[in-house]
């Protein structure tokens, strides 16, 4: 691992234990807490064993980060409407007309824009794919871990007391959360397309 990824993944880290400083909801913080850790040792792990770009790198540590400071709100509770106003005299959310916080909108958008690059490279390397076929592939799994993503969602609401869950989950009320935020994820891995789709 190079200087720049290690540095990268150094300021991850420091980003993940600012968003410890007296945490508003710390045990709902800690099992989304539990995801972060566990995505820096897969990328710690992954950048030892198998080649992959520093930008590429770079964007899924931008990922691992934007997570660990939306957790730090619980996704639902990030206050940029606040920080908006204060800073701009701007209601972002009276704007849109919308009635929910729409950060975790964002953070799975994110996921496929970040996560995009590094897998289809994965498959273009390990696989011999070509550019396109690669980038398919990318989206294939873009869709279908943001998909189990939603079915743990899922198993967290069976098991674990309702105000957790719910706080955890940060459905606010709306029945389709789980299919708008594969959506997003989808939205953000079609970013690339003029990339990857492009004639050569």
């Amino acid at each position: 691992m190079n200087a720049a990824k290690r540095s990268a993944l150094i300021l991850v880290g420091m980003i993940f234990l600012a968003t410890w400083v007296k945490p508003p909801w710390p045990c709902e913080q800690a099992l989304h807490s539990l995801l972060t850790l566990l995505a820096i040792v897969a990328l710690w792990t992954y950048a030892r064993r198998r080649p992959i770009g520093d930008a590429n790198f770079v964007l899924v540590c931008v990922f691992i980060a934007v997570h660990a400071f939306a957790a730090r709100w619980l996704y639902s509770f990030v206050p940029y409407d606040a920080w908006l106003q204060n800073t701009l005299g701007f209601l972002l959310n009276q704007a849109m007309g919308w009635e929910r916080n729409h950060f975790d909108r964002l953070v799975h958008a994110l996921y496929g824009v970040c996560l995009t690059p590094a897998v289809a490279e994965y498959f273009a390397g390990t696989h011999s794919a070509g550019r396109r076929r690669s980038f398919i592939l990318a989206l294939m799994v873009i869709v279908a871990t943001g998909q189990c993503y939603e079915w743990f969602e899922w198993g967290v609401a069976l098991f674990l007391a309702p105000d957790f869950a719910e706080a955890f989950n940060g459905q606010q009320g709306d029945m389709w959360d789980a299919h708008k935020d594969t959506l997003c994820a989808l939205a953000g891995s079609l970013a690339w397309t003029p990339k990857y789709l492009r004639r050569r």
